[in-house]
């Protein structure tokens, strides 16, 4: 398979590396277009106020282009313009640090890198880890790269990606695969206010998902039990329910 490879982390974050290791040796050819810096959270931001550059980066048995923009620029570059006439069979974005269930979806760089492959036409996977500094994902890459290999992708409609997400630790000792939707829980947030060395206030966001609040078989709920969790998604924000409430209303 032709698979553009990209993430929010940066290119040269060590899941991004594992997962190309995983996909070459898997005999797949791949084209890394990923950001230059890290971009995590940008959601699905584009960059129009500005030229995006592009760096080459060759080292040690891995080859990628490095975008100074953000995911969904990296994506939306290669496609229309880097791959220079190669269209990938998939878009794989990831492996990110720390998981991408629930409200995540909006704010990840990681889910819009994908998000945008499938808005144009190609069958996405976007991938995370319950961890903030993993250190090896060489296992969790393996896992993705015999994931691609079983699953029909021609199968799945034309503008749903996968988001798939694995719990902290070997992937060895992770439960199976479950297939579930996201959680509707959404984040308590807070600022800790800090002080600069000149003694100026800044301040640092810090959350969580309450664990009372997640309902039972939902993303975050199975992978805070240590299952590898899988959800469809799809980009479509219109509320049907209430489409059908206005109209009711008179509205046109």
């Amino acid at each position: 398979m032709h698979i553009l490879l990209t993430n929010d982390d940066g290119i040269q974050a060590p899941g991004l590396r594992a997962m190309y290791r995983a996909l070459i040796d898997a005999g797949h050819d791949v084209h890394v277009v990923a950001p230059v810096s890290e971009q995590s959270a940008v959601g699905h931001a584009i960059t129009i106020a500005m030229p995006l550059k592009v760096k080459t980066f060759t080292e040690n048995g891995f080859h990628g282009l490095g975008v100074h923009g953000t995911p969904v620029d990296c994506v939306k570059l290669g496609l229309t313009t880097l791959l220079r006439g190669v269209t990938p069979d998939l878009v794989v974005s990831g492996i990110n640090s720390g998981c991408n269930v629930g409200v995540d979806i909006i704010y990840s760089g990681t889910v819009s890198a994908a998000t945008e492959g499938a808005l144009m036409g190609i069958p996405s996977l976007a991938v995370s880890y319950d961890d903030w500094t993993p250190t090896d994902l060489s296992g969790q890459a393996a896992w993705v790269a015999e994931f691609i290999a079983r699953t029909d992708w021609t199968a799945l409609s034309g503008d749903t990606l996968l988001n798939l997400n694995f719990p902290k630790g070997p992937v060895e000792q992770a439960r199976e695969l479950r297939l579930c939707p996201q959680t509707r829980a959404s984040y308590n947030d807070w600022y800790q206010e800090r002080r600069d060395p000149r003694g100026h206030a800044y301040y640092w966001l810090e959350g969580e998902i309450p664990p009372d609040r997640v309902s039972p078989g939902t993303d975050r709920a199975l992978l805070s039990q240590g299952h590898i969790t899988l959800t469809p998604l799809k980009f479509n924000f219109t509320d049907q329910n209430a489409l059908e409430l206005l109209r009711s209303m008179g509205v046109r």
